[in-house]
């Protein structure tokens, strides 16, 4: 069964252009002009955004008429292991507005959390717990660089169980608070409005 991922044009948009190697095998970018598609991670020069269309299964993709990118090789599985780091990762991302416990995940997936764990971290080099904090720091991002909701709206908006955690790990991963990092942002884009 097919299982699609939870993320909005826009997100999977800044998932490409940060060449975010957590979400490849999750989506797929295809574009229309060159009708090749990529994993998220591809290092190759970016496509105009009216050009790209997202996919969610390679078959789906490939019946469209893309070829896969010779440069990232979107066909080519790494590891035996890899469709569970799918499964997982993509059980992650769609549930990561929920308060999840590792052995949610295992049950979903149907291994121990002792096993499930161990081989996520040999696949991924971080445990479910971690990658699952960057997600949602990475959804707090989006959000406080294109909504108006405040640092705590965004908190539990994201998943985060409270405001003390979600300002501990997003330091953790951004050296900076979630206001400092809405300031920087915010300042970059008005001094590149001006340029």
């Amino acid at each position: 069964m097919l299982m699609t991922i939870s993320l909005t044009f826009e997100e999977m948009w800044n998932k490409i252009l940060a060449c975010d190697e957590k979400y490849d095998g999750l989506f797929f970018t295809a574009v229309k002009t060159t009708k090749i598609y990529c994993r998220p991670s591809c290092k190759s020069r970016k496509p105009k955004k009216v050009n790209v269309e997202f996919y969610f299964d390679m078959n789906e993709v490939e019946n469209a008429g893309f070829r896969a990118c010779k440069r990232c090789q979107p066909k080519v599985e790494y590891s035996p292991n890899i469709e569970l780091v799918r499964k997982v990762t993509t059980y992650l991302v769609n549930q990561s507005k929920e308060n999840i416990a590792l052995k949610d995940i295992a049950e979903y997936v149907g291994l121990s959390p002792f096993y499930l764990e161990r081989t996520f971290k040999q696949e991924t080099g971080e445990t479910p717990r971690s990658y699952l904090e960057k997600v949602r720091v990475d959804k707090a991002t989006h959000l406080l660089l294109f909504s108006d909701m405040t640092n705590l709206e965004i908190c539990y908006e994201v998943g985060f169980q409270s405001p003390s955690n979600f300002y501990r790990v997003f330091r953790m991963q951004k050296n900076c608070s979630p206001s400092e990092y809405r300031k920087l942002n915010m300042e970059g884009d008005s001094k590149d409005e001006l340029e």
